[in-house]
């Protein structure tokens, strides 16, 4: 027996030097010389080990080179044998790598910078992806801290994407789908979304968050690559141990406060194929809705963009990305969630300073947009990539607070003459504009819109613009306005032109106290958290001028010039303008838009 043994063991050892020079062992060598004689027991105890071993790496081997087939593993495996596997390098089930200690500076540095506040790092530590319980609002990510609103936002925004336009793929749930479902299906026919969005499944629910995210993802690895972020406490067992107790176990005196915290807690996985990653993040999905979820969600989109990348997208790299002394969401991270790179602007393409300075904007289309109040303070002008997506969803930016507005029917984003008109004029004005989006351009800039817009303008009327050396936009837009359409002015003596009736809806996860005072808790004495969701009526009025619009005569609420949707009744006189700050944000993309709403104001705080 003992020969036979030997005889086993010296095959293994032979097979485990086949192909490849030798890994490390287990545990060091004995000092034969001055080590005492092993007995039987121990002795053949080593010998199963080193046999173990040596299958060990043979399974490993033929996995890696054929990885469609399966291996089993001997079920009769000792405790210690398994204990022991890390000493050769298998990793937690091979899955994944550590985050160097290199890389979780450069990250955490990135991320919160040198300095950063107890506060804030709770703030990104207690923030999971998770859905309201709230029955009006079930189909919106509910928020509890302050801070990680942007990513939230962002992710609600193509979450609503995959529930309002695509639920009959979401039954489908095929992982080998492609990641950018239906972002060529968009076009000039009509698109109207079913109104009952607010009472999903949890299974369609979890469905549309993992296609949001893994198109996320993706986005920012340009499409070649996702990575995944997780925790090593967690394991890696994708037959399910990710349980909510098993999670809520390990993350029980976890807290981040510094890079080496990164270092020792994340798992980072790297997948090429869109399969992978929706199945991966499909059994992660209980990571993700734990109190470190949406932390976990922004440091996977940084290392799917790749560190050094996003560090180029930047203006000024040396700003981390979440902003003191509040702990926001800077645009960075938003951007990079909405259009994959993490530049700091939002007009569109880039803007040359001189002197081979620039800063950098939007490059491209997006699914889904943005709207922001700064916009209507004159401190940022949005550009049409981010005003006019694929999809008649924007996330809304606030000083300090992030939203999400979106419109069931797509022909809200549709334009009528004198829209396609404005939106000509102002695009080839913007062209010119080197002020960072201060709205003048200079006289020979203002030449060069007249010639590409065919617009003719009286003699005097240039001189006039041209006098002070610069021509701002509400000048000369006010002399378009005036000037007969035959010249290729937006003067319309019919005022017939352009009305649109439609209705937006806007969600902020937030949980904040029900303002109606209808739900109480405690014997009533504190208001119910939660999101809250508000339909707004939009009126864009077909003059152009609201004043103009309200001494209209009576019209048919559900008449829009473009095909806009309404099943309302006529009313018989317009309602009076209900104002807000998102009204100031919608106005920035329907100018003069008059709102109207039940209830109380919708916050974008």
């Amino acid at each position: 027996m003992a020969d036979q043994e030997e005889e086993d063991l010296r095959m293994a050892l032979r097979m485990s030097m086949q192909n490849s020079p030798p890994e490390p062992k287990r545990s060091k060598p004995r000092d034969l010389a001055g080590a005492p004689v092993a007995s039987p027991e121990e002795s053949r105890r080593q010998q199963r080990e080193l046999r173990a071993a040596a299958a060990e790496k043979r399974m490993l081997e033929a996995k890696i080179a054929s990885p469609s087939k399966a291996t089993d593993r001997s079920p009769g495996k000792s405790k210690d044998v398994g204990k022991k596997k890390e000493d050769f390098g298998a990793k937690e089930c091979n899955r994944g790598k550590e985050l160097s200690g290199e890389e979780a500076n450069q990250l955490f540095s990135m991320v919160f910078g040198s300095v950063v506040s107890k506060d804030i790092l709770a703030q990104w530590s207690n923030q999971g992806i998770r859905f309201s319980p709230d029955p009006e609002t079930s189909m919106g990510l509910v928020q509890h801290e302050g801070g990680p609103c942007g990513v939230l936002a962002t992710i609600q925004a193509f979450v609503l994407k995959y529930l309002l336009f695509f639920p009959d793929e979401l039954g489908k749930f095929a992982p080998n789908m492609p990641q950018n479902l239906g972002s060529g299906r968009l076009t000039k026919s009509r698109y109207v979304a079913s109104n009952n969005f607010t009472s999903p499944t949890e299974d369609t629910k979890a469905r549309a968050l993992v296609r949001s995210m893994c198109e996320i993802l993706f986005l920012c690895g340009s499409n070649e690559r996702a990575v995944i972020a997780t925790l090593k406490a967690i394991g890696c067992d994708t037959e399910g141990s990710a349980k909510d107790e098993t999670i809520a176990q390990a993350l029980e005196d976890l807290s981040i406060e510094s890079a080496s915290d990164l270092h020792k807690i994340l798992r980072i996985e790297t997948h090429t194929s869109q399969a992978s990653v929706m199945q991966r993040l499909q059994v992660m999905i209980p990571v993700f809705q734990s109190r470190m979820g949406a932390l976990l969600f922004l440091i996977s989109a940084l290392l799917s963009r790749g560190l050094d990348t996003v560090q180029a997208d930047r203006d000024d790299p040396s700003l981390p990305l979440v902003t003191a002394p509040f702990g926001h969401a800077s645009q960075e991270i938003v951007n990079l969630l909405l259009c994959g790179q993490a530049v700091p602007n939002v007009f569109d393409g880039r803007m040359d300073l001189g002197g081979g300075m620039c800063l950098k904007g939007i490059s491209t289309s997006v699914e889904v947009g943005f709207l922001t109040l700064l916009e209507s303070l004159n401190f940022c002008k949005v550009g049409q990539h981010l005003k006019c997506p694929k999809w008649p969803i924007w996330v809304v930016g606030s000083e300090s607070h992030y939203t999400v507005l979106f419109a069931l029917d797509t022909t809200v984003q549709d334009e009528n003459e004198l829209e396609e008109r404005e939106s000509q004029i102002r695009k080839a004005f913007d062209a010119q504009d080197q002020s960072g989006g201060g709205g003048f351009i200079s006289v020979e800039g203002f030449h060069q819109v007249l010639r590409e817009t065919v617009i003719r303008l009286p003699p005097e009327k240039i001189d006039h613009l041209c006098s002070a050396g610069f021509i701002v936009w509400s000048e000369f837009w006010q002399v378009i306005l005036d000037l007969d359409k035959s010249l290729g002015g937006l003067k319309d003596s019919s005022g017939l032109m352009g009305k649109k009736v439609f209705d937006l809806y806007h969600f902020n996860g937030i949980a904040k106290s029900d303002l109606n005072g209808s739900h109480m808790v405690l014997g009533g004495e504190t208001p119910v958290q939660r999101p809250r969701l508000t339909k707004l009526r939009v009126s864009v009025p077909p003059r152009w001028t609201p004043e103009e619009f309200m001494a209209d005569v009576a019209v048919p609420s559900g008449s829009g010039g473009n095909g806009s949707v309404s099943n309302d009744t006529e009313v018989t006189k317009p309602k009076p303008c209900q104002h807000a700050p998102l009204v100031d944000c919608i106005r920035t993309r329907w100018a003069r838009a008059v709102c109207n709403w039940v209830g109380d104001p919708p916050s974008i705080v």
